[in-house]
């Protein structure tokens, strides 16, 4: 490294390509990381003639238009017991150094609860990348063309009654990921708008419902009297949709 020379570092994959820079950087935990970025080509996955609709929520992370559902694993809802409690002992600790007139930079106590507080965020948020990570790549993997809703994730963080559990689950997060990995492997992401009715339409028929509260998790269809899981049949038609708007295209 310049200025530092060799440096011992713990490799977590092999570097492949050319590289072009290295940073270094320091986490609030106090764990020093350095990121090579590197010019490499990646090569297309192959094509597996398969269509997935997502429709993303918060009691289920994603619901599948196959029938599947992934758990949302609220990583930081597990924590919040614990994060509550160190940080209620860093505002106290704080407070002691402020009444001593010792700056918080030289507060030694202060100093080493703020990077165990910082360390358990750390942890929380390694836990919700690695499994946004591996469900993306799994989708990536397995399907051809991926619909999604096009979520106004800004405009539901105002909601303060959801506003928590929506950071928590990331959907812009996974998104981002998807979006990026089908670019490199060569797959579709085909957004649906935010305005259509996915959860009001029966996916066996077509017939439209009405607009339905968050409470009414399944209903019957009053036309072809089908019985519909809320997320599943919302699901099934983003993918219909998905697939309309793309042969249109």
């Amino acid at each position: 490294m310049p200025k530092l020379g060799l440096v011992k570092f713990a490799k977590s994959r092999e570097v492949e390509g050319r590289i072009l820079n290295a940073t270094v950087r320091r986490n609030p935990s106090g764990k020093f990381f350095v990121s090579i970025l590197v010019e490499t080509d990646v090569q297309p996955l192959k094509k597996t003639d398969s269509s997935i609709g997502i429709d993303l929520g918060i009691t289920d992370f994603a619901v599948f238009s196959d029938g599947h559902k992934v758990d949302n694993h609220t990583f930081t809802a597990k924590m919040e017991k614990k994060l509550r409690r160190e940080q209620r002992k860093l505002s106290r600790r704080a407070l002691q150094a402020k009444n001593k007139g010792i700056h918080l930079f030289d507060a030694q106590n202060y100093q080493k609860q703020k990077r165990k507080v910082a360390r358990l965020y750390e942890r929380v948020r390694n836990q919700r990348d690695d499994f946004l990570h591996k469900l993306s790549t799994d989708i990536i993997k397995n399907h051809d063309v991926i619909c999604i809703e096009d979520l106004n994730t800004k405009g539901m963080l105002r909601n303060h009654k959801l506003a928590k559990s929506i950071s928590d689950v990331s959907w812009s997060a996974f998104v981002s990921k998807l979006e990026y990995k089908a670019k490199w492997y060569g797959k579709t992401i085909v957004k649906i708008s935010r305005w259509f009715p996915s959860s009001q339409i029966c996916s066996e028929c077509g017939h439209q419902e009405g607009k339905k509260s968050l409470e009414i998790r399944d209903w019957t269809c009053p036309i072809c009297h089908k019985h519909h899981d809320r997320d599943i049949n919302a699901s099934k038609n983003i993918l219909a949709e998905g697939v309309r708007t793309l042969d249109l295209a």
